[in-house]
C-alpha cells in the first residue's frame, strides 16, 4: 500500500510571496525519492485557527503530515499551537530542548531572551529534534499508523534536520517499498534548442525510464528518472540511457547531479597541481566568489582582483594606457592584457579575465550592453573569446561567469580550440 504525505508550509511572509517557497520544492524531491506519494500542498499564514484546520484536514487524508516554519519564539509563531489544538493535546515543557536553546546563545556569547523559553515546549507525546543551527527545535507526533512533523522554517534548519533525522524515522517506520530516482547529466556552452535537437528521441522514450530537460540561466539538465525497489536497482536501470545521452552530448557535459562548473573544476586543478588567479571588471568578483565557495579552493586558488576602473586595470595589472585609449577597456586586447597581467602578477598556471558592459546602461551601438571579452592565459598562451549576453544586469554577469567557467573547464579538459595544457 502507497504512503502519502502533505506539505504545509506556515507564513505569511510566504502568502504575501516575500519570499519563495523554496522548501516546499525541497521536501517534495526528497520525498518522492523515498517513494511517498505527495498528493497536497498548502501554504497557511501564521493564523492558528486557520492552521488547526489545514493540519485537521490533512490529517484526515495523508499518512504524513510535515509543516514548516512557525517554531520561532515570537507570538505569531503557532505552529506547534495549532498542531497540538488540531490534535486535541497539551503543550508540555522540555527540559532537554530547553537546555539545547540556552547552549545555543552560550556558544555565541548572547543572554538568551526570554521569550525562547517558549520554543522548549511540544505537543505531548511528541519527540523532539534538536536544532544544532538555530533554537526551534524540530517535532514527530505519532498517531497511530499516521505521523505529523514539524520542521522549522530556515532551510539551512530544515534541510539537515529533515536529513539527519526526519529520513532515517521515515524509512525506519514506513519501511520503503520504492524509491523515484533520477540522474541529473549537467551541461553547458549550448542553449536548451540545441541541446532538445541532440536528446529529443530520449525525451519521446516509452517505458519505465523518462527524460526531462530543464533549463537555466547559461545551463541545461536533462533528468533521466525511474521508480524502483532501491536506489542500486534505479541506478542500472537509468544508466543505459544515461551513457547514451552523454555521448550524443559530448563536450557540453560537464558533471552529474550535485556537480557544479566550479567544483569540477576544483576537482581537476587540485588532482593536477594547478594553480588559478582571476581578475575581473564586469563581474564584479562573481567568479571568484564562485570558485571560492568550493571547499578546499585555497589549495589551487591564489589571487583574485576586480579591476573595475581603467587605472586599477593599469595598476593592478599592468594594461597599458594606450592599449585602453585605442581599444577600450571592453576590448579583446584588454582582456588578453588582464589575464597575461594577473596570471604574472600571481605566479599561477591559469588566469581567466573578464571585461564587459553588464547594463542597463553603458552600452553603445558598436559596444552594445553584454558584450564581453573573456581571456584564459597560461605560460604558453592566450585565448579570447567574445561574447553577447542579454538579460538585466545580474543575468549578464551570472552568464559571463559559467562562460567563464567553461572555457577553464574544457581547458583542462585539453580541448584545443582552448588553452591547451600538457603538463
Amino acid at each position: 500500500m502507497a504512503i502519502s504525505a502533505e506539505i504545509i508550509c506556515v507564513g505569511s511572509e510566504l502568502l504575501l510571496g516575500h519570499i519563495v517557497n523554496t522548501n516546499a520544492s525541497y521536501l517534495a524531491r526528497k520525498l518522492a525519492a523515498e517513494g511517498i506519494d505527495i498528493f497536497y500542498q498548502s501554504v497557511v499564514g501564521d493564523n492558528p485557527g486557520r492552521l488547526s484546520e489545514a493540519v485537521h484536514t490533512a490529517f484526515g487524508r495523508s499518512d504524513i503530515i510535515i509543516t514548516t516554519g512557525g517554531l520561532g519564539p515570537t507570538v505569531d509563531d503557532v505552529t506547534i499551537n495549532a498542531i497540538a489544538s488540531a490534535l486535541s493535546v497539551p503543550l508540555v515543557f522540555d527540559e532537554k530542548v530547553l537546555r539545547s536553546i540556552e547552549s545555543h546563545f552560550k556558544k555565541r556569547r548572547i543572554k538568551m531572551p526570554p521569550d525562547n523559553k517558549r520554543q522548549a515546549h511540544i505537543p505531548k507525546g511528541a519527540t523532539a529534534i534538536l536544532n544544532l543551527v538555530g533554537t526551534a527545535p524540530a517535532s514527530i507526533i505519532e498517531y497511530g499508523k499516521k505521523s505529523i512533523i514539524a520542521l522549522p522554517g530556515p532551510p539551512r534548519e530544515l534541510i539537515p534536520i529533515f536529513e539527519n533525522s526526519v529520513i532515517p524515522y521515515l524509512r525506519k517506520k514506513y519501511k520503503r517499498r520504492a524509491v523515484i530516482f533520477t540522474r541529473t547529466v549537467r551541461t553547458a556552452g549550448a542553449p536548451e534548442s540545441a541541446v532538445n535537437k541532440k536528446v529529443r528521441r530520449f525525451l519521446e522514450m516509452k517505458g519505465n525510464v523518462t527524460v526531462g530537460i530543464y533549463a537555466s540561466l547559461g545551463e541545461v539538465d536533462i533528468k533521466i528518472t525511474t521508480k524502483a525497489k532501491n536506489e542500486s536497482t534505479a541506478l542500472k536501470k537509468i544508466r543505459k540511457a544515461e551513457v547514451r545521452i552523454v555521448s550524443v552530448l559530448g563536450d557540453i557535459v560537464y558533471g552529474f547531479d550535485n556537480d557544479t562548473l566550479e567544483s569540477v573544476i576544483g576537482k581537476i586543478l587540485t588532482k593536477r597541481h594547478l594553480t588559478l588567479a582571476t581578475a575581473e571588471s564586469c563581474t564584479g568578483g562573481l567568479i571568484a566568489n564562485r570558485i571560492t565557495n568550493v571547499p578546499g579552493s585555497s589549495r589551487y586558488f591564489k589571487m583574485g582582483v576586480i579591476t573595475y576602473s581603467n587605472a586599477s586595470k593599469m595598476v593592478e595589472l599592468g594594461v597599458p594606457v594606450d592599449l585602453i585609449r585605442k581599444y577600450g577597456a571592453v576590448s579583446r586586447p584588454v582582456a588578453v592584457a588582464m589575464a597575461k597581467g594577473i596570471r604574472a602578477k600571481a605566479g599561477t598556471d591559469f588566469a581567466l579575465a573578464v571585461t564587459g558592459i553588464a547594463g542597463p546602461t553603458g552600452g553603445t551601438k558598436k559596444k552594445p550592453v553584454g558584450l564581453v571579452y573573456i581571456a584564459l592565459a597560461n605560460r604558453r598562451k592566450v585565448v579570447c573569446l567574445e561574447r553577447r549576453f542579454i538579460g538585466n544586469r545580474f543575468d549578464v554577469k551570472l552568464q559571463v561567469s559559467i562562460a567563464a567557467l567553461d572555457i577553464l573547464r574544457k581547458a583542462l579538459g585539453s580541448d584545443p580550440r582552448y588553452v591547451n595544457y600538457n603538463g
